[in-house]
């Protein structure tokens, strides 16, 4: 079985930001941020999943949440949320 990773988008339903992250299981981990088990995240649950995108490689998936997370990113990242919504 081939692991594949995975960048997310989810949205906080109590500030309505958005947090750009990665993992190789979307919904498990959007369960520990709306448990309250991801530190940076944890004061502002309950998330909505808004966007994913699918990679074979963590390095590929980690320089794709690194751009979404950079000032150069963020205008795409702002795109992304706009189409999907």
């Amino acid at each position: 079985m081939v692991t594949m990773y995975h960048v997310y988008i989810i949205q906080s339903l109590k500030d309505r930001g958005y947090y750009v992250g990665l993992s190789s299981d979307v919904e498990k981990r959007l369960v520990y941020h709306n448990a309250g088990r991801v530190r940076s995240t944890k004061a502002r649950t309950p998330f909505t999943l808004v966007y994913s995108e699918d990679f074979a490689t963590r390095v590929l998936a980690r320089e794709r949440e690194k751009y979404l997370k950079s000032y150069k990113g963020s205008q795409e990242k702002q795109n992304i949320i706009e189409h999907v919504s």
